[in-house]
């Protein structure tokens, strides 16, 4: 099973021109155009258009994503010194979106765009195909997962399931939360009951991985005993490893791992550029170049126990300068590939990103049921040796079981775009943001994302701006 790689290499590039994107913000074209409707013919076809759909992934997981700068960059955990297009970029730093912010702009096209190809494919499925249960099931995940990054970043989303004609996208109006909700469940629901408990593909999700997102929906949700239930399903289906094993380039898809984004080293390779964006910028001594994106802040560091092994295999502490000076920056370390090529100025780097592992498991296990059993678990992993919630030894200062989970949660997830999300969900996001090295003063409406100001102009009759903005 592992020597097979859900990867795209030269056929998706030349099947991609099918999924060439339209300017309105669902990216949703007609469906007749004839070379696209010529394509679908066989399973071999489809296969190829769900290769192409896996693809989206490495954009919406990218370094500079909306994951990567709403889960991190907002949180107290990031900051960024890029100077590419450092208006934009500190406007999430600081907890300060404005609506005609251009990232926010390409986040939400980009993720209409792929859930524009998700439901193109599930239009196209045949259902004499020996899969195509297994592919709509894989689909659906996806289109779950999508819908909800984007409802926990904007609160209300527009619901598209089918592909639909440019005059019918300018006239779908925001969803409500419990519109959105609905059908990430009901997404999910149709993949736990329908995908393998193996991958049919390494890096498709499995039953364990649906359960898993399932389990986080409904506990964002607020629904605790929801979320026990679906992640019980998972528990003991999987097995902590060694955290190191974790970011071992030879170590890829381990017994943690529920599913990952899958990347290939190596310039005419779908590449991952983690490790040379999340590097001080201009650095040229650690990579070739750096951005300066998601370095680690103090806050951070300082959060990690003195004995707590997970700091130093998460995190670089300095680095010598192209002078020969030490800089006590702190940056990733989960991502280095120090043997990554060159293209241009950019290591083409052999990550790959783990969106769902056992650890999330136990820890969401943990807050929806408030038994240390599950925290322990992870602070009793491989590699670790911390003295176990309960016991003499365990740090004061997390003195209520939730605030130690939330620590757990911190440094175990440190830079995988979890923090912010986190803080949301618990409603801790105002108090800790405000005392955090930011000195931030959120209030609830702007712990939502703005609705992209070009998608409110394209029909203020339809789409109206979130709260606040």
């Amino acid at each position: 099973m592992k020597s097979m790689k859900i990867i795209i290499f030269a056929a998706f590039a030349s099947f991609a021109l099918l999924f060439t994107s339209c300017e309105d913000f669902l990216n949703r074209t007609p469906i007749s155009n004839a070379n696209e409707d010529d394509f679908y013919k066989s399973e071999t076809d489809i296969q190829l258009a769900v290769v192409a759909v896996y693809a989206t992934l490495h954009d919406l997981y990218g370094p500079q994503s909306l994951m990567s700068y709403y889960g991190e960059l907002m949180s107290d955990n990031a900051y960024s010194e890029n100077e590419v297009s450092p208006n934009d970029i500190k406007q999430f730093q600081n907890g300060a979106v404005r609506a005609d912010n251009n990232k926010l702009e390409e986040y939400w096209n980009t993720y209409y765009s792929s859930i524009y190809k998700i439901n193109n494919v599930l239009s196209k499925l045949n259902g004499n195909m020996s899969i195509a249960t297994t592919y709509e099931a894989e689909l659906k995940f996806l289109r779950a997962l999508y819908y909800f990054n984007m409802l926990q970043a904007w609160n209300r989303i527009a619901l598209v399931v089918e592909p639909l004609s440019l005059t019918q996208a300018y006239s779908t109006s925001l969803s409500t939360p419990e519109e959105t909700y609905s059908l990430i469940i009901s997404d999910l629901d149709f993949a736990v009951a329908n995908l393998p408990t193996q991958p049919r593909q390494i890096g498709t999700p499995t039953n364990g991985s649906a359960n898993t997102l399932l389990g986080k929906v409904y506990l964002t949700q607020g629904n605790k005993s929801a979320a026990a239930t679906a992640l019980q399903k998972v528990y003991g289906k999987y097995s902590l490893v060694n955290y190191a094993d974790l970011w071992d380039l030879s170590k890829k898809n381990g017994a943690e791992s529920i599913f990952e984004i899958q990347f290939a080293g190596g310039v005419n390779n779908p590449y991952s550029r983690y490790w040379a964006i999340f590097t001080p910028y201009a650095n040229g001594v650690v990579t070739q170049w750096g951005l300066g994106d998601n370095l680690v802040s103090d806050d951070l560091w300082n959060d990690y126990e003195s004995a707590d092994a997970r700091r130093d295999l998460s995190v670089f502490d300095h680095f010598t300068n192209d002078k020969g000076s030490i800089d006590d920056k702190h940056f990733a370390k989960k991502w280095v590939d120090m043997s990554a090529p060159l293209d241009n100025q950019t290591e083409a780097s052999n990550n790959n990103f783990i969106v769902l592992r056992y650890a999330d498991v136990l820890l969401m296990l943990a807050e929806a049921t408030g038994d240390a059993k599950y925290l322990n678990e992870v602070r009793s992993r491989p590699g670790l040796t911390l003295p176990l919630y309960g016991t003499s030894g365990y740090p004061a200062g997390y003195n209520t079981f939730a605030l130690a989970v939330e620590h757990e949660r911190r440094v175990e997830f440190a830079l995988e775009f979890h923090r912010f999300f986190d803080l949301k969900r618990t409603g801790r996001a105002i108090d800790v943001m405000k005392n955090s090295w930011k000195h931030i003063s959120f209030d609830e409406n702007h712990l939502n994302l703005p609705i992209p100001q070009a998608v409110v102009d394209q029909n203020p009759n339809i789409i109206k701006q979130n709260p606040g903005y």
